[in-house]
């Protein structure tokens, strides 16, 4: 999948070793397992989680698979696996750095705990994207906003994750589901999947569109999916009093954010960012909504290219182009 992620390293924007391979939303079929590897055998279908747990570390001892500190520690800051290896080398034998498992690859070596045999019900490259977008709507919506039935949704930016999102937030009973964006056909998508109503913030003040759609009152639930300053701001403020705002865009370099303290407090909004999910426990889950037609993977792949195309498909992305999610088929 193509994933802005990628782009905010390809860009420099957040901190990665270089030189790297990208792509962290992959599918494929199990080439070779290690000896003690007994949930998946050589030919299956496979889905691996971007978060790659390590299951030893203080956090996936307690099911917080999503706050893995062997992750951060090892992959994220220095683009090896959990033996502080990387598995990738350029000719002359200086080592590659790989960002998750190196996904932008014909082979991709991943540990155990993030692999999941894949819904047979579903074409498999298109299966690449349970791995990053919909897990991490999934953990947004599941764990951080804890959705309710009947409650208001408000999603910021509906792109690859936020269609995502909404797709989510249909499933756990959201009865009003809000999309903001800046572009029409991106709204139109987002309505296509589950949204109630569309909003271009490029139209007029999104947070008074919000607050007129919902009786002045704001959403029970506001996701910001696009990791910018204002339109986390924006989230804030669409947000009812005792409402809930989540987090799970990533922003470029250490951007922050201004929010408004006082009434954060006196209106008891809870604030919390979301990464992923808890990988072991929640990507079954996420396999059967998917195996069983609750969440439209296909529906929000707009494009495929091919893995020669893969720069194509980052400025693409980059200019804003694509509508929900592309991914990159290997054939």
């Amino acid at each position: 999948g193509v994933c802005h992620t990628d782009l905010h390293v390809i860009k420099g924007e957040v901190k990665f070793p270089v030189p790297a391979v990208l792509g962290h939303e992959i599918s494929g079929v199990v080439a070779g397992v290690a000896p003690d590897v007994t949930a998946v055998r050589v030919g299956d279908p496979v889905v691996c989680s971007f978060i790659m747990p390590c299951g030893r570390c203080s956090y996936c001892t307690r099911g917080r698979d999503d706050l893995c500190e062997t992750f951060f520690a090892m992959n994220r800051l220095k683009g090896t696996l959990y033996d502080g290896q990387t598995r990738l080398q350029r000719f002359n034998g200086s080592p590659l750095a790989m960002y998750s498992m190196a996904g932008l690859a014909e082979y991709s070596v991943v540990p155990a705990t993030a692999v999941f045999p894949a819904p047979p019900e579903l074409p498999l490259a298109d299966s690449c994207i349970l791995g990053c977008a919909i897990m991490t709507a999934y953990g947004a919506v599941k764990h951080q906003a804890q959705v309710q039935p009947a409650e208001s949704v408000a999603v910021v930016g509906v792109g690859g994750v936020g269609s995502n999102v909404i797709q989510l937030a249909k499933v756990f009973g959201a009865a009003e589901i809000i999309a903001v964006d800046v572009r029409d056909d991106k709204l139109e998508a987002a309505k296509a999947l589950g949204a109630t109503y569309g909003i271009n913030a490029r139209a007029g003040d999104p947070v008074a569109q919000v607050h007129a759609l919902t009786g002045g009152r704001g959403v029970d639930v506001a996701i910001e999916a696009l990791g910018r300053p204002e339109t986390v701001v924006n989230a804030f403020m669409m947000a009812r009093d005792g409402g809930r705002v989540v987090v799970i865009g990533i922003a470029p370099g250490a951007a922050t954010a201004a929010i408004e303290i006082t009434r954060l407090v006196r209106r008891g909004i809870r604030l919390s960012g979301s990464y992923g999910c808890r990988v072991r426990t929640d990507m079954p889950d996420v396999l059967r909504l998917a195996a069983k037609g609750q969440i439209g993977v296909s529906r929000s792949i707009s494009r495929r290219y091919g893995l020669d195309q893969a720069d194509g498909a980052y400025q693409a992305l980059n200019r804003g182009e694509i509508v929900g999610r592309a991914i990159v088929v290997m054939d």
